[in-house]
C-alpha cells in the first residue's frame, strides 16, 4: 500500500493535470467556433465548384488536346494518397481515424495489384503511416497550426501535386481528411481529386433537354478550373480538418478532465482510509501502553 506522503503527492499531481486539461478544453472550444465557421462557409463553394467541373467535364469528348487533369494518364496503376492530418496530438482519435482509412484503402488497392504512394500533410499522419509504409512515402509537409493556413498554402500543395502528376509520378490522387459533423462526430473522408472524378448522372438535366454554349470552349474553361478545383478541395480539407481537430481535442480534454476528477476522488478515499488506519493504530498503541502501566 502506498504511503500517505506518496498518495498526497499523487493527488496533487493529478489535480495539476486536471487544471491543464480543463484549460486546453477551453482553448479548443474558443478555436472551434472560428474553425467551424470557416469550414461551413467554404463548403458551398467547394461543393458547387466540384459539381460544375464534373458537369462540364461530362460533356467534353476526351482527346489528345484535352487537359491532362481531365483525360488522366490512361492508366489506373499508381495511386497517390494525399493524407491530410495535423502536426499536433492530444486530439483523441482524429489523426488515427484518417490514417486508418488510408491504410485500409491502401491494403485494398495493393491486394488488387496496384501501386500506392503517400503524400502526407501533417506530421501525425506521417508518423502513423511510417510504421507500415515507410518505403512508400514520397513527400511530407508539416503545416503547423491548421487554423492559420490560407488558400495560398493550399495552392502551393496543389501546384506540387499537379507538377508530380504531369511528370508521370502517379495516375490517380486520392485526398483523405476528416469532415466536421459536430463536436462529437468527425467523419474520415476519401475524395478523388486527380484526375477529375465524374460521378454518374453529372450531366443529367432532370429530363429537360437544354443546349448550352460555352465561351470560350469547354476545354479552355476546364484548363483554368481544374487546377483551381484541386486547390479548392485541398483548402476545404484543411478547413474541415481544423474544425475536426478542435472538436476532437475538446472532447478528448473533457474526457481527460472527468477521468482526472474520478481518479482524484478514488485517491482521496484511499488517502483518508490510510490516514484513518494510521490514526487507529496509533490510538491502539497508546491505549495498550497506558494499560501496561
Amino acid at each position: 500500500m502506498a504511503s500517505l506522503k506518496a498518495l498526497k503527492i499523487r493527488i496533487g499531481s493529478v489535480k495539476s493535470t486536471q487544471k491543464i486539461t480543463k484549460a486546453m478544453k477551453m482553448v479548443a472550444a474558443a478555436k472551434l467556433r472560428r474553425a467551424q465557421e470557416a469550414a461551413e462557409a467554404g463548403r458551398p463553394y467547394a461543393e458547387r465548384l466540384e459539381k460544375v467541373v464534373a458537369s462540364i467535364a461530362s460533356t467534353v469528348t476526351v482527346g489528345p488536346n484535352s487537359p491532362k487533369l481531365l483525360a488522366g494518364t490512361g492508366r489506373d496503376q499508381v495511386h497517390l494518397f494525399v493524407v491530410a492530418t495535423s502536426d499536433k496530438g492530444l486530439a483523441g482519435a482524429f489523426n488515427t481515424n484518417i490514417a486508418r482509412l488510408a491504410r485500409r484503402r491502401a491494403a485494398e488497392l495493393i491486394a488488387e495489384g496496384k501501386t500506392v504512394k503517400f503524400y502526407t500533410i501533417g506530421r501525425k499522419g506521417r508518423a502513423v503511416l511510417n510504421r507500415q509504409y515507410r518505403d512508400l512515402m514520397v513527400h511530407g509537409v508539416e503545416p503547423g497550426d491548421l487554423g492559420k493556413l490560407g488558400f495560398a498554402d493550399a495552392r502551393g500543395y496543389a501546384d506540387d501535386l499537379i507538377a508530380r502528376f504531369e511528370a508521370g509520378e502517379f495516375d490517380v490522387a486520392h485526398l483523405f481528411y476528416s469532415r466536421f459533423k459536430s463536436v462529437l462526430t468527425q467523419e474520415p473522408t476519401e475524395q478523388q481529386i486527380i484526375p477529375v472524378s465524374i460521378p454518374a448522372g453529372a450531366a443529367d438535366t432532370g429530363g429537360v433537354s437544354a443546349a448550352v454554349d460555352y465561351e470560350p470552349e469547354e476545354e479552355e474553361i476546364l484548363a483554368d478550373l481544374l487546377p483551381r478545383n484541386v486547390a479548392i478541395q485541398l483548402y476545404r480539407a484543411i478547413r474541415e480538418n481544423a474544425a475536426s481537430e478542435q472538436g476532437s481535442k475538446m472532447t478528448a480534454m473533457d474526457n481527460a478532465t472527468r477521468n482526472a476528477g474520478d481518479l482524484i476522488n478514488k485517491l482521496t478515499i484511499q488517502y483518508n482510509r490510510s490516514r484513518q488506519a494510521a490514526i487507529t493504530t496509533e490510538l491502539v498503541e497508546i491505549i495498550s501502553g497506558a494499560e501496561a502501566l
